[in-house]
């Protein structure tokens, strides 16, 4: 009677979701103050003031907007991308969403084709197999190296014929690995070898939601490495704002076609229901464009965490950026390692979801108190282990 397919999607959680609803319920049983909620990537860091006094200020205003969404907050766009990166942009190709969930759903409607291929390095964001899927498509992921940094001869073998997009994350969620420069240039000259082949050019798909949280250099901006990209944006990080979901989608006007391109995005918008973004929250970011909150103490949750955990014995993932360190669990069960920080209070994203074993992922995105006091919680059960 009811679709199979979405009967088990829904029956089958996501592990992150889970955790965060677990962790709820034990803050209210034992308190708040006694549970290390890491799970979830929620800001704890204050929305920023032009935000703030814009909500403050502004009230009505709550009507339907164009389609793409408001004229002057795509041309506020189109103007930042151009003065911030360097690239030419159009506000023109400039679609405004609810977040970056919905720029994916949206962008991957836009352009697969039944049965076509998404790249995607490994560890990736788990909901990107759900959306690709849900696009007809077939995710083929592709191993990293060491680092978690691009492995580009795997790339190359992964191509085929059925290669429509590459799909990529950086900074990373779950990593922290922030791809270099010279990555990212060698990505786009590999893929613009592919660009005269009959099936027409492969296109760059750029999630950028932690492009702000970049500690170490700033990431290169994924247009200016190659012509074919679509750079996917969300405001929940930069600005805190992750409950109310607004977000962007830029495609480049050197993309093969882009205003075709961009009528397939607005045709994908207006068949998944998700016509207009939130109209006071375009507004709202309007005022903030390249405004970050809470980098600083990211970055300072980031570094206390990875040397503390060192120290204690624990293997990490360097952390270049977003807000996650990716740690070693002390067994092959991630799943099961989870499980058992559980009892010391340890709210941990176990790694397979992303596509990988072995691995927790840890959200610092919290107040710096929360991390001080968890450590004697990791200490604690670093000892289980013989450490």
């Amino acid at each position: 009677m009811y679709n199979e397919i979405m009967v088990q999607r829904g029956a089958e959680p996501s592990v992150i979701r889970e955790l965060f609803e677990y962790g709820n319920r034990r803050k209210a049983e034992i308190g708040e103050e006694n549970v290390f909620d890491l799970s979830i990537g929620n800001p704890s860091a204050p929305t920023p003031e032009p935000v703030e006094t814009f909500l403050r200020t502004h009230s009505g205003g709550h009507g339907y907007t164009s389609a793409p969404g408001l004229p002057a907050v795509r041309k506020a766009v189109a103007s930042y991308i151009q003065t911030a990166f360097g690239v030419p942009m159009s506000e023109s190709l400039v679609y405004m969403t609810c977040g970056a969930s919905a720029s994916l759903a949206i962008i991957l409607h836009a352009v697969l084709r039944p049965g076509e291929e998404v790249i995607v390095p490994v560890p990736y964001f788990p909901e990107y197999a759900v959306f690709i899927a849900a696009a007809g498509g077939v995710l083929v992921p592709v191993p990293t190296d060491e680092a978690f940094h691009l492995d580009l001869p795997a790339i190359e073998r992964a191509i085929t014929g059925k290669t429509r997009a590459v799909l990529l994350n950086s900074p990373n969620n779950p990593t922290g690995a922030v791809y270099t420069e010279e990555e990212m240039r060698a990505l786009g000259k590999l893929m613009e070898s592919f660009a005269g082949r009959p099936e027409g050019p492969i296109l760059l798909l750029a999630d950028e939601p932690y492009r702000e949280f970049a500690y170490k250099t700033a990431p290169v901006y994924p247009m200016s490495a190659y012509d074919h990209t679509v750079v996917l944006y969300s405001f929940s990080k930069s600005l805190a704002l992750a409950g109310e979901r607004i977000g962007y989608i830029a495609v480049s006007p050197r993309c093969f076609e882009p205003d075709r391109l961009f009528a397939a995005v607005c045709g994908a918008g207006r068949s998944l229901g998700y016509v207009c973004a939130p109209s006071l929250f375009q507004k709202a970011v309007t005022g903030a464009l390249g405004t970050c909150a809470g980098r600083e103490l990211y970055c300072a949750n980031g570094e206390l965490l990875y040397t503390a955990l060192s120290d204690m014995g624990y293997s990490c993932a360097v952390n270049e950026g977003a807000f996650y360190l990716f740690v070693k669990a002390l067994e092959p069960n991630a799943a099961a390692f989870s499980e058992r920080a559980k009892k010391h209070e340890l709210l941990l994203v176990p790694s397979d979801p992303f596509g990988i074993p072995g691995y927790v992922r840890i959200s610092y995105c919290v107040p710096r108190e929360v991390i001080l006091h968890s450590l004697p919680a990791f200490s604690a059960l670093r000892r289980e282990y013989g450490g």
